[in-house]
């Protein structure tokens, strides 16, 4: 049965139609009944159907039939790269195939979720937009399947579209691939036209997964969810061996056992089935309830056999980049969020936190995120799947700050920033950016990127008006609002992908934010010294703006240490008192006035007042 085995993914840059051609594969081949087919099908949650982007990575199980004398013509005249011949495999006794696609996200946010897809195929299908051309995602995730020595099938899509390049996206292809322009297949996943044809050239190119299922049992988790009922549901790649329900289990990193409640595959609902053998993706029911002991990456394998077994490589540990407080409106949620976010690292396993404590705003997470779209995704399914009610810090990097002491801490939160007479050297993170872009948008783009204090490094030609800019570049000169800049100069069409090179000195010192002469450590922001009093203006104007108004007068300022650098007045409301005078003398009038007045003297006197800041402000701010 391995023989007739195929695993494969599909890469893409966001928005190029992974998930419509899924769609395609899936009623071709009868997987979903076609009163239950809609678009994104894969796309399980509600948040990537609102977005149209993938967010996670999707397992699914096809069933593919074909004509044994049609594969056995066209394999008569082909030699297949790293892949033994497949008449003597004996595959032609079948005339059905197992396909086991992982549909991938394409935002630069969710690479790590690509990576762990890829460790468990064989085969990909680089797709690309044939409107737009090669995209900066496009060919990093073809770097990652190269890494793999998995299959590339090159596709191009949405040929059916009036602004389609089609001879400029295969020449893009062949220059990055090296291909024949036979091997490139033109599609339209919308429509179909070249789902068929991918189908039988992944049969035909992709090898059949290796392994035996008389080896002891090795499976990769590579995704895990959590259910109520069931516990902890691992995905899995079976790289040897097999595994059948009421067998003993146990998870190599963690050194945990449990006994298999339930085996089954992905259609793409959860399939029970007698039992997973080599080869194969499915899933394990393994009767955890504590999320900690299913770890992505982990090796599961029988207890029985547990000390034979070497622990399959696993994947690279992912470090984040944007750094967030996250606190809950109400403190009784804490224990809430704490499960929450335990929860959602079990399927996204990119996300890291740790306690943290706000005099402000009590207790709550700090956590690690890869981008800005990742803690924006995080937040909105906090929100949206356990009903919390949060408070986000502005988002920071991960600066490390060597002491006068000798000392070295890694900073990830403003308020742990040692004073300026203790530093002795600190470092922010620095990223290789690659941009890729039409040429007449080279101007616009190369202006903002020295804004943003990147440095350019030298430019590539993909075709005659087709360039990659290369540069060196703060991250967190990128996490704000470079991303949206860069769409802005380019009408759309630029995109970029970022990858973490080192560290390097910097100017950075912390912005405190004052509101009724009280610090609002939400709101603290580490920033470049000489763009202090810039900023610190900004943030002042727009809490000015946004912030309800008291009944006394409000200071809003902005401090470098003990130093004033920005401030604004927001003005007291004032009840009109006079309102229910008619006529009369003046003097009632003016005699009301002056108790108004010692009544405010008074309230200020008493002290500042307390101000509460409404979520939405938060979010201004967040904006900037």
């Amino acid at each position: 049965m391995q023989q007739n085995i195929r695993n494969f993914a599909i890469l893409a840059h966001i928005n190029h139609g992974k998930s419509t051609l899924a769609d395609r594969f899936l009623e071709l081949t009868g997987t979903v009944e076609k009163r239950k087919m809609r678009e994104q099908l894969l796309d399980q949650m509600d948040l990537e159907r609102e977005r149209g982007i993938t967010i996670k990575l999707q397992p699914v199980r096809m069933e593919y039939k074909i004509q044994n004398s049609k594969i056995k013509n066209q394999n008569d005249n082909l030699k297949l790269k790293n892949n033994p011949p497949l008449a003597d495999s004996g595959i032609f006794n079948f005339d059905f195939y197992i396909l086991n696609l992982i549909d991938t996200p394409g935002h630069v946010d969710f690479t790590y979720e690509v990576s762990r897809s890829l460790a468990c195929v064989e085969g990909a299908i680089l797709l690309v937009d044939a409107t737009q051309g090669i995209q900066a995602q496009t060919l990093a995730n073809l770097y990652l399947a190269l890494e793999q020595n998995l299959t590339i099938i090159p596709v191009v899509n949405k040929i059916d579209l009036a602004g389609a390049q089609i001879e400029k996206t295969k020449k893009e292809l062949i220059n990055l691939l090296g291909c024949p322009e036979s091997d490139i297949i033109l599609a339209s996943a919308k429509t179909g036209q070249g789902a068929q044809e991918i189908l039988e050239v992944i049969v035909k190119k992709v090898p059949p997964p290796r392994g035996l299922s008389t080896l002891p049992l090795r499976a990769l988790i590579f995704d895990s969810i959590y259910d109520d009922y069931k516990g902890v549901i691992a995905y899995v790649r079976i790289f040897d061996g097999q595994i059948k329900p009421g067998q003993k289990i146990k998870m190599l990193a963690t050194t945990t056992e449990s006994e298999v409640l339930e085996v089954g595959f992905f259609k793409p609902g959860l399939i029970k089935s007698e039992s997973l053998a080599a080869g194969e993706i499915g899933y394990i029911v393994t009767g955890f309830k504590d999320v900690n002991f299913c770890r992505v990456g982990d090796t599961i394998t029988l207890s029985e056999v547990a000390l034979e077994v070497i622990p399959l490589p696993g994947y690279k540990e992912v470090k984040p980049m944007v750094f967030a407080g996250i606190f809950c409106r109400e403190g009784a949620d804490y224990n809430r969020l704490r499960e929450a976010i335990e929860k959602l690292k079990l399927s996204d396993a990119a996300l890291t936190f740790v306690p943290e404590h706000s005099p402000v705003l009590g207790f709550g997470l700090r956590c690690g995120f890869l981008g800005l779209l990742h803690l924006d995704i995080v937040q909105e399914r906090l929100k949206r799947e356990y009903g919390l009610g949060l408070v986000i810090t502005v988002p920071s990097v991960a600066y490390r700050v060597k002491k006068k002491s000798g000392q070295i801490l890694e900073i990830k939160s403003p308020l742990e920033l040692p004073d300026p007479s203790q530093i002795e050297d600190l470092k922010e993170p620095l990223m290789n950016l690659d941009i890729f872009t039409p040429k007449e948008y080279l101007g616009e783009i190369m202006k903002l990127t020295q804004e943003k204090r990147g440095s350019y490094l030298n430019t590539e030609y993909l075709s005659d008006d087709r360039v990659i800019l290369h540069y060196k570049i703060p991250l967190a000169s990128l996490i704000v609002d470079f991303y949206d800049k860069l769409k802005s100069v380019s009408s759309g069409y630029a995109s970029l992908n970022y990858e973490l090179t080192g560290y390097k000195k910097a100017e950075i010192i912390r912005l405190d934010i004052l509101v009724a002469e009280e610090p609002v450590e939400a709101l603290a922001t580490i920033i470049y010294k000489d763009e202090a009093y810039k900023v610190g203006k900004q943030i002042v104007n727009k809490l000015k703006k946004t912030l309800p108004r008291q009944q006394f007068v409000l200071k809003i300022q902005a401090t470098i240490g003990g130093k004033i650098i920005a401030a604004e007045k927001l003005s007291a409301l004032r009840k009109d008192v006079t309102a229910k005078l008619y006529g009369g003398d003046v003097t009632r009038k003016r005699k009301l006035l002056e108790k108004q007045k010692k009544g405010k003297k008074k309230m200020m006197e008493q002290g500042r007042g307390k101000v509460d800041i409404p979520i939405q402000v938060f979010l201004e701010i967040l904006k900037r």
